[in-house]
């Protein structure tokens, strides 16, 4: 095939996303979803990220694999992501694990998410396959990655951060030489293989790999023949390639998209409660390192018809007010008192209630004179009145979750279980 440099790569592309995980680390926010389905910044879901930057770059067919816990996150995407059009050249298919290969077999690893939708993909006929996570907070153009990977000649391209090298370990990390050709993929060593161009700082995967469609199929029938593989891009295909291919790595900073206000690339984790709590509060910041503002760059998601937020009475102690926070559609703030905290739609907060440092998701309801401080509220939950909450580490821990950091996790059958 002729590439036409003038023509977007990103049209001849499949955006695939594995969005099966359990995301266990965040405890009782996955019980009854998949990670990927886990509410963030107020509006969205964290799986909207990654379709959302798909959709941006120019991308128009679009597959997500889902696996556990998967009913939240499968109402979500129908409800959000259904407006691409067949007539258009453009498709989205939610693909469950649905026993298609074998009546006893459901996704055994990232790699089998993809083999066992093979004839799927093929009927769509794409140039080009991105696998994406569907569990990180970031925005990013995929154009610039495809173009690196046609640029290169390269077998599989291999999205990466840099981080501090010490901090590298908990990553599958690229061993580069000087042209960012992957020499060897290292998962989670001890001691990370520094940049040839900066050698405090290691190479580590981000879970988004290109490929020219073909060359994966061949690949992901050849794993699906290997007795002893685990059926996983990062243990099994990328070490493969980079063994017996060319493996090329592409920079993060090379293709994320930044509005005049955010100083640096982000990237987050959000897979354990103390880095979910703080992505989230982390957005009250007058400057947030991650903006959401950006016309330019939108996040997609299911937007429900709501009122506007509403704050009420105008008394000492009893004022309707939020302070460096982000109050969402259907809210209403009844003489309470907010301050840098999060809450996401159809919230209700009662008079003489305090809130800081909060992360509240959809539907909760807010008693009088409750003391709330440094918490994640589930979906839903009921906050009885006079409740309080962050004042006693010793109290907290007995009757709720509490992170390593000291983040109390809410939800409400731990308030069922409380004797006021």
């Amino acid at each position: 095939m002729v590439i036409n440099k003038n023509q977007p790569l990103a049209r001849d592309a499949m955006a695939y996303v594995l969005a099966g995980g359990r995301g266990s680390r965040l405890k009782e926010l996955t019980d009854r979803r998949a990670k990927p389905a886990v509410y963030f910044g107020g509006k969205t879901r964290i799986i909207d990220f990654a379709l959302s930057n798909a959709l941006n770059s120019g991308i128009r067919r679009l597959g997500v694999a889902t696996q556990y816990k998967a009913h939240s996150l499968i109402r979500h995407l129908q409800r959000g992501w259904n407006f691409l059009r067949p007539e258009r050249n453009e498709s989205f298919d939610i693909l469950p694990a649905s026993q298609r290969v074998s009546e006893t077999q459901w996704y055994e690893g990232t790699a089998d998410a993809v083999y066992q939708n093979i004839d799927i993909i093929e009927a769509y006929g794409p140039e080009y396959m991105i696998i994406l996570a569907g569990d990180h907070i970031y925005k990013m153009d995929y154009e610039l990655m495809l173009r690196q990977h046609v640029d290169a000649g390269a077998d599989v391209t291999v999205g990466c951060l840099e981080v501090p090298r010490m901090e590298a370990s908990g990553f599958g990390v690229m061993h580069v030489d000087k042209k960012d050709n992957i020499i060897s993929f290292i998962e989670k060593p001890a001691d990370p293989p520094g940049i040839p161009d900066n050698p405090n700082f290691a190479l580590a995967s981000m879970g988004i790999y290109v490929f020219k469609t073909g060359f994966l199929m061949e690949q992901l029938r050849r794993d699906a023949n290997e007795p002893e593989s685990s059926r996983d891009f990062g243990k099994d295909i990328i070490p493969h390639i980079v063994q017996h291919g060319k493996a090329v790595a592409h920079r993060f900073t090379k293709s994320c998209v930044r509005s005049t206000s955010e100083a640096a690339p982000y990237w987050r984790d959000v897979g354990t409660v103390d880095a979910y709590w703080e992505a989230n509060i982390d957005l009250t910041d007058v400057i947030p390192e991650l903006d959401l503002y950006d016309r330019d760059w939108p996040i997609w998601t299911y937007s429900e018809l709501t009122p506007p937020a509403k704050f009420v009475h105008d008394e000492d102690g009893r004022r309707g007010q939020a302070i460096s926070s982000l109050v969402s559609g259907d809210c209403i703030v009844s003489g309470a008192s907010l301050r840098r905290s999060l809450i996401f739609t159809g919230a209700r907060i009662n008079s003489y209630a305090t809130l800081e440092d909060v992360v509240m998701l959809p539907a909760c309801h807010v008693g009088r004179k409750a003391q709330l401080k440094r918490v994640v509220i589930d979906h839903g939950v009921h906050i009885p009145e006079g409740l309080v909450v962050g004042e006693d580490p010793e109290l907290d821990a007995k009757r709720f979750r509490v992170s390593e950091k000291g983040i109390c996790l809410i939800t409400q059958d731990m308030i069922n279980r409380l004797e006021l």
